[in-house]
């Protein structure tokens, strides 16, 4: 049990930062740098699909961690995609500081559209795939991430104190114009609430499920990536350092600061951020 929660764990913490090293290094190899590292990475998002399908009648705990680690494959392929911009949506201009309510939400949501579209249709898909098959484990860390970016995109739009703003790249620097900083928002006690019951949940069925086997497994593996959604959570209201886990991987701060433009610290300044 504990192999499965350190395997995931390190598979979150890795996958995270190779991300974030690979898009934060694209910008210097040229103007096209941002979509060739996205190309490139294509082999990985083919990988992952090859394992969700391999995955799907295999109960065995092989099969769980496949299932596991190629759902996770695909899903940083669609996170490099986003973060690189070419897979946001069709607003790609800062927030006006003066714009509230709907118009607000219909910006916000153009702003990451195209992304959110493709993330629902790989759920489907998988989900198609799955149906009548004995291992979920794909389709259900597929889920539990995308559930998990929703409540956070949907926290840093109705505010939390803290915003690690310092991982996003040039192409998608404007989302930080979408978001706000704010003691606390009422949206985010559900968020806590639903993710610790998913937990809760996993762990059960964990300890339900016949010793050593693919099923514990999987849901070792899906309660402990559950369990760091809801860390994650509450390092948006935490003063905790939580962004050192992954800025090593960043640029040095004089090449950071480099990077912001007069524009960029002007939209920052405005918003608050």
């Amino acid at each position: 049990m504990l192999g499965a929660t350190l395997f995931a764990v390190f598979l979150w913490w890795f996958s995270t930062g190779a991300i974030l090293f690979i898009v934060s290094r694209a910008e210097k190899t040229g103007p096209d740098g941002y979509l060739m590292s996205v190309i490139m990475a294509v082999p990985v998002l083919m990988l992952g699909c090859a394992g969700i399908v391999a995955s799907l009648d295999d109960t065995s705990v092989k099969g769980a961690y496949v299932g596991f680690t190629s759902a996770l494959l695909v899903w940083g392929w669609f996170e490099m995609a986003f973060l690189a911009g070419v897979l946001t949506g069709p607003n790609a201009k800062p927030n006006p500081p003066d714009t509230y309510g709907l118009e607000r939400f219909l910006r916000a949501w153009g702003a990451i559209a195209y992304s959110e579209m493709a993330l629902v249709l790989s759920i489907v898909l998988i989900t198609l795939l799955s149906m009548g098959e004995p291992n979920h484990t794909a389709i259900l860390t597929f889920l539990i991430l995308f559930v998990a970016r929703i409540f956070a995109k949907l926290n840093v739009y109705l505010g939390v104190p803290n915003i690690n703003d310092e991982f996003l790249p040039r192409p998608v620097r404007h989302l930080t114009t979408h978001f706000r900083k704010a003691p606390m928002n009422t949206f985010f006690p559900w968020c806590i609430t639903i993710l610790t019951l998913a937990t809760g949940c996993w762990i059960e069925r964990a300890i339900d499920a016949p010793a050593g086997s693919g099923a514990e497994i999987g849901f070792i593996l899906l309660a402990s990536l559950t369990a760091l959604a809801l860390f994650e959570h509450w390092m948006m209201v935490l003063p905790l350092p939580d962004a050192a886990l992954w800025r090593w991987i960043l640029p040095s701060p004089k090449d950071a600061l480099n990077d912001i433009t007069p524009i960029d610290n002007e939209e920052r300044r405005r918003h608050g951020i």
